[in-house]
């Protein structure tokens, strides 16, 4: 008898065979059905691309024929355009071609009147040779006519007018004479004048306000209140500590500062500013802010005239002379900066001197320290010259920088080359377009009285005052005045102006005499 076991156990391995035998059909029936789905997906795809080949090479056909018609239709109008513009170009260059035959038939008919007019005139000028003769014959008979009635010989007559001309010369060179000796009269008044000038320049009068003011700008009107402080006590601390007035009216936004030491005014400008700056105005911060500024002043001082002598070359000065040089900075002379006049000088000495052959160095120092007497000349009492005179022989400086300072004004007589150069160098630098101010109004009536003088004379027509007041241009009228005329009414003009005016330098009289012919060629 068959074990059940056995038996189940063959079943069960059966149930299993048959399960793996129906698993592998279906998996091969799957496989069969997705390689089928499949070549049915790869097909539609291939006539979707052949599709939309088909479309993109019909599409690109379209494109090119619309791009050969667009380039046709590009084409014909550059052709149109360019045949346009070569038409006009040449019209254009049709009509300059007719232009410059006309011009050439014009020239032409010029040219043969050219000739024309030159054959005319070489027979003129043949006439005027044989005119000339004949006058130079009837000349020299007249001069023999007169000769014999005259019964001097030109000769004769040429020592007479010398003897006449001569006496006319000592005529003009007494009347010099004279005007020399009234010139010397009137030079007491003019350095009684000049003493006078000196005194109201140490003094602040109105009428030197603009070199003895400075001005203070103000954020706004309140800081005036600030500065004046409680009964006054600030602005009395500032004038107290800088010697200076400062003058608060209805100006707006603006302080001024008032003092004839300009070391003070600008102490006290730069003190005011940083007061105002920093905001904290009392008397304790007044006094802070003065000292500050002393310093920076003091510091500026030495600076300037370091860089002074640096400029011109001047070197072993005592250090005193160079702290009043820098001092020089904050002093000016009729609108002129003394420190730069002072530069200015020690150069132009300094080029004369190497032309002459004498001591560039010496010359230079003189130049340089002729005016230090300015620095120091609002403390001590006496004209800047004395006092320069002074600090130099306390500085040890030599005898020709001495009498050099000594006498460029002419106080006393040069007698060195050095002297002399400092002289016509301090007169170059005042006396140069631009280097010092006039009062305006004085200017102006200067140059009208000038143009009046001019015009005063007969055959003037016109006269304009010029470069500043040195030069007067005076067109004369042709018919009137003739070529010989010119230089006598130059001498008297000349004379009018040195009587009737008083002015710096020189003045230039020139004359013009125009002729002018306008002729009309129809």
């Amino acid at each position: 008898m068959v074990n059940p076991v056995v038996i189940i156990s063959i079943a069960a391995a059966c149930g299993v065979l048959v399960a793996i035998i129906a698993a592998l059909v279906a998996f091969r029936l799957g496989i069969s059905y997705r390689k089928k789905i499949a070549e049915a997906e790869i097909g539609s795809a291939e006539e979707e691309a052949k599709k939309i080949v088909d479309d993109a090479y019909k599409a690109a056909q379209s494109k090119k024929k619309e791009a050969l018609l667009e380039a046709k239709d590009e084409i014909h109008k550059a052709r149109v355009e360019a045949d346009k513009e070569i038409k006009e170009r040449r019209n254009e260059i049709t009509r300059q071609e007719r232009r410059i035959q006309q011009k050439e038939e014009t020239l032409d008919k010029k040219t043969e009147a050219l000739e024309k007019k030159d054959e005319k005139l070489n027979e003129k000028m043949k006439e005027l040779d044989v005119e000339k003769e004949e006058l130079g014959k009837v000349r020299a008979k007249q001069m023999e006519e007169l000769e014999r009635i005259s019964g001097l010989t030109a000769e004769d007559a040429k020592q007479f007018l010398l003897k006449n001309v001569e006496s006319e010369v000592r005529h003009e060179a007494a009347m010099m004479i004279r005007d020399i000796e009234s010139q010397a009269k009137e030079e007491a008044e003019k350095k009684a004048k000049n003493i006078i000038g000196l005194a109201i320049q140490k003094c602040a009068a109105d009428h030197v306000a603009e070199t003895t003011v400075s001005v203070v700008s103000l954020p706004n009107d309140e800081m005036k209140g600030r500065i004046i402080g409680r009964e006054g006590r600030n602005i009395r601390t500032i004038e107290s500590l800088t010697g200076v007035e400062l003058i608060i009216d209805d100006t707006p936004e603006a302080v001024i500062i008032s003092s004839f030491d300009p070391i003070r005014r600008e102490v006290a400008r730069l003190a005011l500013e940083k007061l105002i700056m920093d905001g904290r105005i009392h008397p304790a911060r007044i006094e802070e802010m003065v000292e500050r500024a002393q310093k920076e002043v003091d510091a500026t001082i030495k600076q300037e005239g370091e860089q002074a002598t640096f400029d011109t070359g001047v070197h072993g000065l005592h250090p005193e002379l160079i702290k009043l040089l820098g001092r020089l900075r904050y002093r000016t002379s009729y609108g002129q900066n003394v420190l730069k006049h002072s530069i200015e000088v020690s150069h132009v000495a300094g080029i004369m001197a190497g032309e002459l052959g004498v001591d560039i160095t010496i010359a230079k120092r003189a130049g340089l320290l002729h005016d230090i007497g300015k620095a120091v000349d609002h403390e001590i009492e006496g004209s800047h010259v004395t006092i320069g005179v002074d600090l130099a022989r306390k500085y040890k400086e030599g005898a020709n920088v001495i009498h050099a300072i000594e006498a460029h004004h002419g106080d006393v007589e040069a007698n060195s080359i050095v002297a002399c150069l400092v002289q016509a160098a301090d007169a170059i630098s005042a006396a140069r377009p631009g280097a010092r101010r006039e009062n305006i109004e004085t200017y102006i009536k200067r140059l009208q009285k000038l143009e009046e003088i001019a015009t005063s004379f007969d055959g003037v027509e016109k006269s304009f005052a010029i470069q500043a007041g040195r030069e007067v241009r005076i067109m004369v009228k042709p018919d009137r005045i003739g070529d010989g005329d010119m230089d006598f009414i130059a001498r008297e003009i000349v004379k009018k102006i040195e009587s009737d005016m008083e002015y710096p330098g020189q003045i230039k009289v020139n004359i013009i005499r125009e002729t002018r012919t306008v002729a009309f060629a129809k």
